[in-house]
């Protein structure tokens, strides 16, 4: 078998699909992102891809080592992103190839079902509860809220008893049987965010996710140190060696992202070296069906697994979700907050070609928010 070619997809709300031929018409399909930056790791994907055309997609391994670090400029998001779907699918086609479910080749599963949870969406914090009552009613166990808009390097009390007061509202909604975590997205400094989490044992999180910002990775054996809620953070961190350090500064929750980080390869390999420092696994993933669908797949197969994101009722788009490009959607289908281990080969979905072909004659072309303080200065959003 030999790879023949590639083809990417432009679809909403802010995604890019890639799906990778081969001459026995086995196509396997992956999502290389990086949120904002679709048509940058597009042609990232297409200069990557001239490495491997022609060559066995069975040699994964290979294939993963060449693409990482054959250019004398290695990492990155738009690099590693770009990596991760082409590793995406050829786990994927070799999968179908076989005959099996990719975790079947990572080892074999480890669980038979996997704990998911939904973030919350609205403008103000009415929204938001209203958003958590959804969640809860469709069937999760665990809902995670961002509680933070623009703050301040040292802002207010005001502002922060109002952080603290979201919190409240979604907690008193959910009650206590339900998880809340809580992502910060980096937008506490480093003293805002030993104030925040001091304020916010009683509501019990489950985790508070990204209380920095990446750079600032070096705080974290100190917030982690000063509170008893469980630390976790990742997204942007895209290789091992991102999370060398990480791991080892008492974070709780390492949350590597499937189309960020060097895809189902890199992820495995991060997830263990999670394990020799008691860290769980809780892959990020407010992402499309291809790039959940992988996560489920390392998810199924990992020892410290903790609970998978999933992107259904974001509302980054009214008509997009993660199940509109499948042909079954059923495969995510949620009951008593998991979803059941997937069965079929390879990632274990099957894409709708025609829908993604219409969408991606739409296209997109997603940018993240830009903030300004009130002074006019940048914001971290």
């Amino acid at each position: 078998m030999k790879i023949t070619g590639h083809e990417l997809f432009l679809v909403e709300p802010r995604w890019l699909f890639l799906r990778v031929d081969t001459d026995e018409g086995v196509s396997g399909w992956g999502e290389p992102i990086v949120e904002g930056r679709a048509h940058t790791v597009a042609t990232a994907v297409g200069e990557l891809m001239e490495l491997i055309d022609g060559k066995d997609p069975f040699r994964i391994e290979d294939h993963w080592q060449t693409l990482a670090k054959a250019g004398f400029y290695r990492g990155g998001p738009v690099l590693s992103s770009a990596l991760a779907g082409i590793d995406q699918a050829l786990w994927d086609i070799k999968g179908k190839a076989l005959g099996v479910p990719v975790y079947e080749l990572l080892g074999g599963p480890v669980r038979d079902r996997v704990r998911v949870y939904g973030g919350l969406y609205g403008t103000d914090d009415a929204e938001l509860v209203a958003s958590a009552r959804r969640q809860v009613d469709s069937g999760l166990t665990m809902v995670k809220l961002n509680p933070a808009d623009l703050l301040a390097h040292l802002d207010t009390p005001a502002a922060l008893h109002a952080v603290i007061e979201r919190v409240a509202a979604v907690r008193e909604e959910i009650g206590f049987g339900v998880d809340l975590a809580l992502d910060c997205h980096g937008r506490f400094s480093t003293p805002m965010a030993r104030r925040f989490l001091a304020r916010l044992e009683p509501y019990e999180p489950a985790f508070v996710e990204e209380p920095v910002l990446p750079e600032f990775s070096a705080h974290l054996g100190s917030i982690a140190a000063g509170t008893p809620i469980p630390i976790a953070t990742g997204e942007r961190l895209y290789s091992r060696w991102d999370f060398r350090d990480v791991l080892g500064s008492g974070i709780a929750v390492a949350q590597p992202d499937l189309s960020h980080a060097g895809g189902i390869s890199e992820v495995r390999r991060i997830a263990a070296a999670a394990e020799t420092y008691d860290v769980a696994l809780a892959p990020h993933c407010p992402l499309g069906p291809i790039a959940f669908a992988a996560c489920l797949q390392v998810d199924v197969a990992t020892p410290n697994f903790l609970a998978q994101e999933q992107s259904l009722g974001l509302g980054y788009h009214p008509d997009a979700g993660q199940v509109d490009y499948l042909a079954d959607p059923s495969v995510f289908a949620v009951a008593d907050g998991h979803v059941a281990r997937p069965t079929a080969p390879g990632l274990g979905i099957e894409i709708d070609t025609d829908q993604v072909a219409r969408a991606a004659e739409r296209g997109h072309r997603w940018r993240n928010p830009v903030w300004r303080h009130a002074d006019n200065s940048l914001g971290s959003w």
